[in-house]
């Protein structure tokens, strides 16, 4: 299996599983895909967090935030590994209950990884919501 291959494989199961898992309340999953070497940060959709403490407290907050996860999809439009660093960017598509209210929304998401012990780890994560165009701005 080439490094591609097997980033891909990664990718499809345990970070999709990972964000499943935190839609449902339970941070577990993406702390364990998360690295433990600094720096790491976040530009998030709801928080920015820069180094380990700052990153837990967003975890935190989310599994705080987070239930009931209807759905959740992640459509991959761009990867790459290049040595022990790697990239995705796509969209991720959710369905899930967000402070006691089911909510659906579309993130675009890309998330630098680097490898670790022979592991993929993140490193860095941007997400922002997908919002449609102002009808002024299509003329």
């Amino acid at each position: 299996m080439t490094d591609r291959e097997d980033f891909l494989n990664r990718v499809r199961t345990a970070l999709h599983d990972a964000e499943v898992a935190l839609h449902n309340g339970d941070a577990g999953f993406r702390r364990a895909i998360w690295s433990r070497n600094e720096p790491v940060s976040i530009l998030g959709a709801w928080r920015n967090a820069y180094g380990q403490g700052e990153v837990e407290d967003v975890l935190r907050f989310l599994e705080q935030s987070f239930s009931g996860c209807a759905s959740y999809e992640f459509e991959l439009q761009t990867f790459d590994v290049i040595g022990d660093a790697a990239y995705t960017a796509g969209l991720e598509h959710t369905s899930a209950i967000v402070d006691g209210e089911l909510r659906t929304y579309t993130l675009r998401a890309t998330q630098v990884y680097r490898r670790e012990g022979g592991d993929w780890k993140v490193a860095h994560r941007h997400a922002d919501t997908v919002t449609e165009p102002d009808a002024a701005e299509d003329r």
